[in-house]
């Protein structure tokens, strides 16, 4: 078999016919019929089994046979576009860019939004995007596996597989919290989304595969691009240090000096980035990374640059794929710079506008009381956004006081009829603690995230029937010292009620006897 005749060969035995419907409620799964061979479809009383994929040749990887795939006419991303226009920009608004251009801000000097051909999408129903992103989960397909590429029409539809540069991140646990939502909540239906298990340890991998692979992209179309930058309180770091070493890119990190934990300092290092440890607080290495890249050849990763957002909204594609495509009652979002917030609506958004569901969920934004400038400003009914300096926290990726995307989450609150919680640092560990004593390990941001639902539950507003989902940011192991700290007592001015230090006990048969049945009498 040649090797255009095997692409065009892989391409049809992926393909399927989905019987059109509305879209699904709750507990309703998708009907979906495999394409019967020729001989059915001529009208065969037996259908034959479905064409069998044929092992790509010995000297071909995934890459290769990608590429083949994709200059094929069969290739079906050759249909959709996506550009850059002004965030929420009226309808008569004429400005927008390629994908292509180097650019950040409107010509107002307001944020950029990436923006789908709705209308080439549409062509397709419902049940045929439901379909295909379901038939690509668990693939080695290239660039499929990852459960960002997995949904590549919606994401970056014109770049070429060559281009991308993924871990195969996403395809996260949906993780039932039966015990901590019965013990603490008297709630049935409460589940934790795990982004923090991905290819760096946080959710920042969905957005930084898109931004490195439109980087690399522009690499290889000549743009002046000679590094990729960004400032961080250590995911995004973490993520651009680790995507920009697997392309070959130059990485440059701004790191505010002693606010991160030593966990996440490393993984910049390791990764070989060019790290600067800067005396000021998140939001002045934001602002000297934005000074710097007008200067330099550097492109800008933070999430001022809306791309990575189209990596960030496959998030909630994926809840809605793990819940066989119904729609929760409530998703509740730590939020620092705030793009998560907006790019969780627009994931939501998106399947809602294309026929996917029906409705989308109720949005919480979440935020630590140290840092906590959307909180106040939903307070006070949106009257005037203030920005704070943000004091320290434990939940350290969300210390940002001035948050580049207030205007993006204001509109997804305002669109999902959303809340806004916070969460003081007594609270948010107490809570992480009782999470991890139900067998979880999280990290402090989702404590952040679990006291504004704890909050809501007790006030009523989120009902004990609810399906509700908490997004888990990063990885517990990322901040094990904090966990070392509260479990120790030895945090200042906090009770540390949940702590559950080592007993220490003599070398002696009686001695442990005496200790262990002390524990099993108040276990029983």
């Amino acid at each position: 078999m040649s090797s255009a005749a095997y692409s065009v060969a892989v391409f049809q035995s992926s393909s399927f016919h989905v019987n059109p419907g509305k879209p699904h409620g709750r507990r309703c799964r998708p009907n979906l019929t495999l394409i019967r061979s020729s001989s059915a479809a001529a009208g065969s009383d037996s259908a034959a089994p479905p064409p069998t994929k044929h092992r790509r040749p010995a000297d071909q990887n995934i890459r290769q046979e990608a590429h083949l795939l994709h200059t094929s006419s069969a290739s079906p991303d050759r249909r959709f576009s996506a550009k850059y226009v002004p965030f929420n920009a009226a309808p008569s608004c004429t400005e927008f860019y390629s994908l292509d251009e180097i650019v950040y801000r409107s010509q107002s000097g307001g944020l950029l939004d990436v923006v789908h051909d709705l209308d080439a999408l549409r062509r397709f129903d419902g049940a045929y995007w439901r379909a295909l992103f379901d038939s690509r989960v668990g693939r080695t397909t290239w660039p499929y596996g990852s459960g960002v590429w997995s949904k590549k029409e919606w994401v970056l539809p014109e770049i070429d597989p060559d281009d991308i540069v993924s871990a195969f991140e996403g395809n996260s646990n949906l993780f039932w919290a039966e015990r901590f939502g019965k013990q603490f909540l008297g709630m049935s239906d409460l589940w934790v989304k795990h982004c923090g298990i991905s290819h760096t340890g946080s959710f920042k991998d969905l957005g930084m595969t898109v931004l490195v692979s439109q980087v690399n992209r522009l690499r290889r179309l000549g743009k002046p691009v000679v590094g990729v930058g960004c400032a961080s309180t250590g995911d995004t770091s973490a993520a651009l240090s680790a995507y920009c070493a697997s392309a070959g890119i130059p990485s440059i990190v701004f790191l505010p000096a002693n606010k991160i934990s030593i966990a996440q300092l490393v993984q910049p290092i390791a990764n070989g980035a060019f790290v600067l440890s800067i005396d000021t607080d998140f939001d002045g290495c934001m602002q000297l990374i934005r000074e710097v890249t007008a200067e330099l050849p550097i492109y800008l990763a933070n999430s001022l640059n809306s791309l990575r957002l189209e990596g960030q909204k496959t998030a909630a594609i994926e809840i809605l794929q793990q819940f066989d495509w119904e729609v929760p009652d409530w998703v509740i979002v730590p939020g620092g710079n705030l793009g998560n917030i907006y790019a969780f609506y627009k994931g939501f958004h998106m399947c809602k506008e294309l026929g996917l569901v029906d409705r989308i969920p109720r949005l919480v934004c979440a935020q630590a009381a140290n840092a906590n400038p959307l909180y106040l400003y939903y307070k006070s009914g949106w009257g005037k956004f203030k920005p704070v300096k943000a004091n320290m926290t434990f939940a350290s990726a969300i210390q940002i006081g001035d948050p580049v995307s207030i205007d993006r989450a204001v509109y997804a609150l305002k669109n999902s009829n959303g809340i806004v919680e916070e969460a003081t640092e007594e609270e948010l560990m107490d809570a992480t603690a009782q999470a991890d004593s139900t067998g979880m390990f999280i990290c402090p941001h989702t404590g952040v995230a679990l006291t504004a639902l704890i909050k809501l539950r007790n006030s009523g507003i989120i009902g004990p029937n609810d399906r509700t989902v908490v997004v888990s940011t990063a990885h517990g192991l990322k901040f094990t010292q904090s966990k070392i700290d509260y479990h120790s007592g030895n945090i200042a001015d906090m009770a540390c009620r949940f702590a559950n230090p080592p007993v220490q006990v003599k070398a002696d048969f009686g001695s442990v006897m005496d200790v262990l049945k002390k524990y099993l009498s108040k276990s029983s």
